[in-house]
Formats: C-alpha cells, structure tokens, sequence
C-alpha cells in the first residue's frame, strides 16, 4: 500500500512536468480573401508580424507561432467551411475575416469551440453584441465611424441625405447606425438605395437615374472596397458629378484609392471632389520603419499593393494575439482541447467534423485579449468593453482633382479639428460648435462654396403644388381657365419664390370640383400624403392641419369674426360735434380768435365801431369775429388791409360750414352699427341658425371647439348666400349670423352697408403655404415672406386686389366714418394765415414810419439842453409808440400835418 502511494506520488510529480513545459509552438488562423483590396495588404502584414514576433525574444518566449492561412473567397459558405480545416489544426485564434457576412457565421462557430475571433475588417456594428463573446474588432467599428458621418453631415447642415449600401449585413447594419446617429442631430435618410451584393454598372445606373428625381443632393456611400470605383464612373456619366451634388464616402473608399500604384491614380479624377473618412492612425517612428520596410516588399514581389490602413490593423491584430497568448502560457502554460460530444454523434464525409476541438482555454485566452495594451503601428491598442479597439478618430479626405488632400480630423472627443485629436488638449468630455474647423473643400464640379445639398425639384419633375379652385371669394385664388391660376395669394407665393435663391421649378393644380368651394382639410391631408409636394392658398394654420404637414410663416393675419345685421341708434344728444375731429375744431376756434385779434388791430384807429372802453372793444372784437358764421356782422371793415383779410376768412369759413352741414346730415341719415348680438358668448346663448363658410375650418372650430351642436349651423357657398341669409333672419330660414375668417368678411362688407362686424376677432389665425414635413422649401418661403412684409410688398399685392375703390378696414380706429379732419383743410387754414399776418405785418411797419416821424416833430419842440438816462427814454418809447397806435388815425394825421409847418415857413423866408 505504502508502494503504490509513492509510485503514484511521482505519476502525479512526472505529469505536472509535462503539463507545465511550454510548448514548442502554438497554432493560429488566419481567414480572409486573398484577392482583394484589403488582402492583398493584409497577407504580407500578417506574415511579417508572425515573423517579427518569432525573431523576438522578449515574446512566447522560444514558442514558435505558427500560421495557418484559408482564402475565404469573399465567400460566406466558402469561409464557412475553410474554417472547419483551419480548426481542425487545434488552432488558439482566428484572425480575420475582413468581411462582416462572414464574421457572423465564423463568430457562431468560435463560439461553439471557445476559439478567440480577431477581424481587423469587418465593421458591422452588431458583431459586437453579448451574442457573440469571442468576437474581437481591431479595427473600427461602423457604429463609431457613422458617429463621425453624421457630425460630418450635421457640420454642413444638411438636413437630408441619400445612402447608397450594399444589401447585406455590413451595408445594411451600417446605415442602420448611420440612421440612428442621424436622428440625433435632427437630419433623416430620405431615400435608402439598396445594391445587390456582387452589383454592376447596370444595377448602378438603374439606381442612381430614379435617385435624380429625388430632392435630397448628398450622397452617403457605404459599399465594399471597389478598385473600379463604379458608383462614381456611373454617377460621372449620369452628369451627378456636379456642383449641385455632395458625394460623402465611408473609410471604404480611403481604403481603396490608398492602396493605388502611383501610375494608377490617374483614375481619381472620376471621384474628383467626393468626401471620404480614413481611420486616422499616430504618427510613430515604428510605422516609419514598417512602410520603409513595405517599400522593400514591393520592390521583391512580396507585396504587390500599396500599403492602406488595414494592413496596419491586420500586423498589430496578430501581436495582440501573440501578447495574449504569452501571457496565457505564463500563468497557465498548459494548451489542451477536449472533444464535443455533440460532434460525435455526426455523421461527416471529407470535412471530419470529429476531429474538431473545443479549446478548454479559451474563456481564460478571452479574458487575456481584454486586458490587450501595447503601442501598435496604428497607437496604442486596447479594447473596450465591447471588445472593439479604442478608436483615435478619422482624417477627412478629399479628393481634389488628382490629389488626396486631408482637409481636417474628427474623434468622438475633440469633434472636428484641423490639428490630429492627439495633439489637442481637452478638458471635458464635450466639445463646442463653435470649436469646429475644417479646412476648404474642393466639392464637384470645382466648387469652394459648401452645395446646398438638395433641390427642391426639377424640370422633369417640377414641383406639384395644389390650390384650391374657389367658386366664392374668388379674389384671393381660383382657376380662370385651364391651369391659369390667378388670386391674391398666388400673387404672394410667385414674389415669394422670386426671393429664393434657387429655381423652383413647380406646377399649380387646381383641386375643386368648380360648383363649391373645396375642403380644405382634405386639401391639407393630400400634401401629407404625398399626393401633392405643397398647397398654396388661403389656407388657415389650425392645430389639427400643423400635425401633419409643416407651414409657412403666416403671410397674412386672420381671425374669426362675427357678421350679422346692423339698425340705427338712438340720438346722440352731442352728435353736433361729430362732423369735427377734435383736432379740427380746436384749430377752427383758435382761428376765430386769432381773426377778431387782427381785425381788431386793423380796424381800431379808423373804425369808431372798435373804439371805446376796454370792456366794449374786447366785447365787439369777439363778437365780430363769431358773428361772421350766422349773419352779416353790424361792424364794417374800413381799412383796406382788414378788407382784405375778411375776404379770405369768409371764404374759409364758406368751406368750413358748407362741409360741417354735408358731414352731420351724412351721419344723422347713415346706417349705424348696432345689433343685439354683442358677441360670440351671445350668439351661442340665442340658440339661433349660424352660418359658415363651405369647406372652411369654421365647421369644426364651432362644433368641436365652441360645442356648438351641428343642427344650428347652416352651409352657405358665396356673398349672395351670405347677403340673403342674413336678411331673411332666423325666423325666415336664413340666420342670425355669419362666422368667417376676417379677409372674407372685409371683402363681403366692402359691398354691403347693411351688415357690420360684431365685436372683436375671437381666434387669432394666419394664412400660410402647406408643406410636406420637413421640406427645406417651407424655411426659405418663409424667409422670403419675411421680407416681403419688411419691404412693403405684401401690403401693394393687398392694395392691388382689394383696394381698388377703398381698402375695407383701412379707416382709422379713432374717428368716425363721416368725420373731417385738419388734412382735409389745413390748405385753406394756411393761406389765411400767411394772408392774416401779412396785412398785420403791414399795418405794423406803417405805425413805425409815422411814429418815427412823430418823434422827429415832437424832438424839435423839446429843449435841447433837457437830458434823461437811455433806461426811462426806451420805456417811454415804447409807451409813447402804444400810446400813438391807440390814437385815431385822423388826430395822428393831423399831427404829422402840423409837423411840416415850421419846416415850410422857414424855407419861404
């Protein structure tokens, strides 16, 4: 007993020797397409990073890494079976495939073995999902390179793009990413053009000419790599490579034209100004040494291709394998494979599918790829928590001419930057839109200016733009023959859309059936549907309608208002007054005084009838001057200059009071507003018939709204409707009222003296122009109606249509219809005036002249040696000049006759 525990003692002791003695060499895997863009830099990169690490000694440590490589083909059940002999080999990882369709069935199968899958190319985003563990991307996946897309697209701010995707699982989970990346910066994929798998220039060019029609111009390209590049030879000759279209690529294209010869570049000018991503990788003195030494692989034949980014991935993915595995045989170091017993039981022919092994180490070789963390050619290299390698951004590429210019960089962190993200120091997770920068960008066609990125429509397929064919109200739009569209607001949109800076080319289509009025919410519903790209018109904005399609800044202001009929008021006990503005009879009794002030001036030194007490000329000056409107006045004007004046006062004052009875006997004999509805609230409380515009939202306003029941409404289809219902009454088979939008009721009382507005608007609406949502037209008409209103456009097209008589609501909220105003006298005012004060002015300088020469008179009779200060000599001037100007003009005459004596007696001695 004692014997068989010690031999079985050093069994155990010998076996753990052997367990624990590190193998020789380890197998890996590689499955990709040999004779394609990506590998034919992947294979010489994968081959020298296998011999780098076998010729290092710092790595495995004397293991040897054996490669094990299958050409997939491009082909999903090629790649599907390579891999089982690939397998059968006891391999520890796969690297590849480069193709997402066939990383999904290889990703089921490591699975089921435990056997690690690195691709360095395939960037399927849902390869990263918990369903498949063993999955590894050392390359960047779409999910983060359609986060850079959308920002590229968000940063020219456009707001619609087509893609162009192959229909599998890379192109068709790649867009998906793209969309939902999309939606985030409020832009959507207006169309999704679908290429077969293996697609050619007839499956293109089928594609791209129905795309023509379409609005959208940014093109996002997300296909396989293609050395032809067929989308952009097809859209070339489709004349799509111009400057009215954005043509956006993924990294596919990067990829493509990087691994061109020199002597083959001169296919670029087919994709002469197209955008593309490129992953961007860090500059480094060993990705230095590599590309001299691919320089020398091409030069012997062992690389025939120039060198893309993917072969870098491809080198760094077989040393994080290579990382992975040292560390496993370190801590572990026995490598064993257990069989399946469920693989067992397989009946197999060639392909021995017994022979197939479940790595028992491959949960523990899983977790060591996980804690990856190596500088790289690429950078440093490291996973996340979703096994994709941590991403260092993209370069923007563009293609100018025959040159592939870099015009910028973008990563998750910085946004977009002309400087590499490394070099930028970022503080926050978060970055500005004001931060943003890229260099210029040479687009197709040549140009700099950034496209605007769609058209609105085209002359192959104009735009299709509905208008309601009105039969009532026919002014503001109707057909008056085939297709001739006319009305006030068709004039609104053609000088709105002359403000766009772009053609539109478009087709106005009536819909009516001619005999009424159409509904306009059915109108609303069939640009929402598509039937129609937009509806022009007067169109209401109503909750219900802005649900479903998007309007137009309101180009005109409406609101409901109530019509019924109106009777004549009782007396006015201050009516007298109304002819007047206020302003108008202050000026006319300012006027009054003004005139018995100059009269009197003129008339009181020759006229006995303004002479006397100061309290009978006051009395006489004002009475004079108001007398004039009733009867001949008592006092007659002597002075030829009061003559004069009174000429013109009695001429105004003929005007004044002839236009004063005219205005009063108009307003005591006109219709005056007055109803015994008062307002909405009344109306609804007299349970009385209602009618309403055909086809307008009024209906559902007052029985969905106001709850007004439907029995108390009544359709009525034009103006000889409204007129003869609301004069029958209710009693009689018409109605109380009319409810209408305000244009319709201003033009119908315009005709009318007998009906009146009740009130004030109750809604507040506008018209505007229905667009399908989110069309880029409805913003720029919006802009355009904007200046139409700033510059007075919109109020001449008002005028034009219905101002040709007398624009209806145009008269001031502050004055009566019938009242006069100053504007219309203010002529006739000044002319008085002037007149008035130039006979005062006249009359003054002629009291001056005979005052000086009084003066004279009065100096000689005075002594001369009599002296007084200059202060009590001017007030005595100036009392003694009043005091000449009261006296009678016979007594000063008589003075100044006296004066000259002296004078002729001394010359006749």
């Amino acid at each position: 007993m004692r014997l068989l525990f010690i031999s079985l003692c050093w069994v155990l002791l010998f076996s753990g020797v052997v367990i624990c003695q590190r193998p020789t060499s380890v197998n890996i895997g590689a499955i990709f397409t040999f004779n394609s863009v990506i590998g034919r830099v992947a294979k010489p990169a994968i081959e020298a990073a296998v011999s780098d690490i076998n010729a290092d000694p710092s790595i495995l440590n004397g293991t040897k890494l054996e490669l094990i490589t299958e050409d997939s083909n491009c082909s999903a059940f090629l790649g599907s079976i390579e891999v089982f002999q690939v397998l059968e080999d006891k391999v520890l990882a796969i690297i590849g495939p480069q193709s997402s369709a066939i990383g999904h069935i290889l990703s089921e199968i490591a699975n089921g073995l435990q056997v690690p899958l690195l691709s360095y190319a395939a960037t399927d985003p849902t390869l990263s999902a918990l369903q498949f563990p063993f999955f590894f991307r050392t390359t960047h996946s779409d999910a983060y390179q359609m986060a850079a897309m959308a920002d590229l697209v968000d940063f020219y701010e456009w707001k619609q793009v087509i893609t162009v995707f192959v229909d599998n699982e890379y192109g068709r989970n790649g867009i998906s990413a793209l969309e939902d990346e999309l939606e985030k910066k409020l832009v959507k994929i207006a169309y999704k053009l679908a290429l077969p798998v293996y697609f050619d220039v007839n499956n293109i060019t089928e594609l791209l000419n129905s795309s023509k029609l379409f609005g959208p111009r940014v093109y996002v390209v997300h296909v396989d790599t293609d050395p032809s590049l067929k989308i952009f030879k097809v859209a070339e000759s489709l004349n799509m490579m111009t400057s009215n279209y954005v043509w956006l690529a993924t990294d596919w294209l990067s990829s493509t034209i990087d691994s061109f010869s020199p002597m083959a570049r001169t296919s670029l000018g087919s994709i002469h100004g197209v955008v593309s991503l490129r992953p961007h990788t860090l500059e480094s003195s060993r990705k230095r040494v590599f590309l001299s030494r691919w320089k020398k692989k091409q030069q012997t034949g062992s690389a025939n291709s120039e060198l893309n980014v993917y072969g870098l991935y491809a080198y760094d993915t077989v040393w994080a394998v290579a990382y992975a595995i040292d560390s496993f045989i370190l801590e572990h170091g026995n490598i064993s494979f257990s069989f399946d017993d469920k693989l067992r039981g397989i009946k197999t022919t060639e392909i021995q599918l017994s022979k197939l092994r479940v790595f028992d180490g491959g949960p523990i070789l899983r977790s060591k790829l996980l804690e990856t963390n190596f500088a790289g050619l690429t950078g440093p290299v490291r996973f996340n928590s979703d096994r994709n390698i941590i991403s260092s951004g993209y370069d923007i590429i563009n293609i100018d001419k025959m040159e592939i210019r870099r015009v910028g960089f973008w990563s998750k962190v910085t946004g977009f930057s002309v400087s590499p993200p490394e070099t930028l120091k970022v503080k926050q997770n978060s970055y500005s839109q004001l931060d943003q920068k890229l260099n210029n960008v040479t687009w197709p066609g040549g140009e700099t200016e950034t496209p605007r990125g769609w058209v609105i429509a085209v002359n192959e397929k104009p735009l299709r733009i509905v208008v309601p064919n009105r039969t009532s109200f026919i002014e503001f739009v109707t057909e008056y023959d085939h297709h001739d569209v006319r009305g006030y607001c068709i004039d609104i949109f053609i000088e709105a859309q002359k403000l766009i800076p772009y053609d539109v080319p478009y087709r106005f289509e009536p819909f009516g059936d001619g005999h009424s009025n159409p509904k306009y919410d059915q109108l609303v519903k069939m640009v929402a549907d598509d039937v129609f790209d937009a509806a022009v018109g007067d169109i209401a904005i109503v909750k219900n309608r802005t649900e479903i399609v998007d309007f137009s800044q309101p180009y005109a202001s409406t609101g409901l208002v109530i019509v019924a009929p109106i009777s004549r008021p009782q007396s006015n006990a201050w009516v007298f007054l109304k002819p007047f503005t206020w302003e108008l009879w202050c000026v006319t009794v300012a006027s009054f005084l003004m005139i018995a002030i100059i009269i009197w001036t003129l008339e009181h030194r020759v006229n006995d009838d303004f002479r006397g007490p100061p309290k009978r000329q006051l009395v006489t000056m004002f009475l004079f001057s108001f007398s004039t409107l009733f009867k001949r006045n008592q006092e007659d004007t002597v002075s030829p200059l009061g003559r004069m004046v009174m000429v013109v006062w009695l001429f105004l004052l003929m005007v004044i009071t002839s236009s004063y009875t005219a205005s009063l006997t108009s307003i005591l004999t006109v219709q005056q507003l007055f109803s015994p509805i008062t307002g909405i609230d009344s109306l609804i409380a007299t349970n009385s018939p209602i009618g309403y515009q055909v086809g307008s939202f009024v209906y559902n306003y007052l029985t969905e709204i106001l709850y007004i029941p439907s029995t108390r409404l009544v359709s009525l289809r034009s103006p000889e409707e409204y007129e003869r219902a609301l004069r029958q009454g209710p009693s009689n088979g018409g109605v109380a009222a009319i409810i209408d939008e305000l244009p319709y009721v201003e033009l119908f009382l315009s005709e009318q003296t007998d009906f009146g507005i009740i009130g004030q608007a109750f809604t507040r609406n506008g018209w505007g122009f229905a667009f399908q949502r989110e069309s880029p037209l409805a913003v720029d008409i919006s802009t355009a109606i904007l200046k139409l209103s700033e510059s007075g456009k919109l109020q001449e097209i008002h005028k034009r249509w219905f101002c040709k008589m007398e624009c209806p609501g145009e008269k001031g909220e502050n004055y009566e219809p019938n009242q006069l105003r100053l504007s219309s006298f203010w002529g006739l005012y000044l002319l008085c005036g002037a007149i008035s004060l130039f006979a005062l002015l006249i009359f003054l300088l002629r009291m001056v002249r005979q005052f000086v020469r009084y003066k004279r008179w009065e100096k000689n009779l005075t002594s001369p040696l009599s002296s007084r200060s200059s202060s009590s000599q001017w007030s005595d001037v100036i009392y003694s000049f009043f005091d000449f100007v009261d006296e009678r003009e016979e007594a000063v005459k008589k003075m100044l006759s006296q004066s000259n004596k002296p004078q002729d007696q001394t010359g006749d001695q």
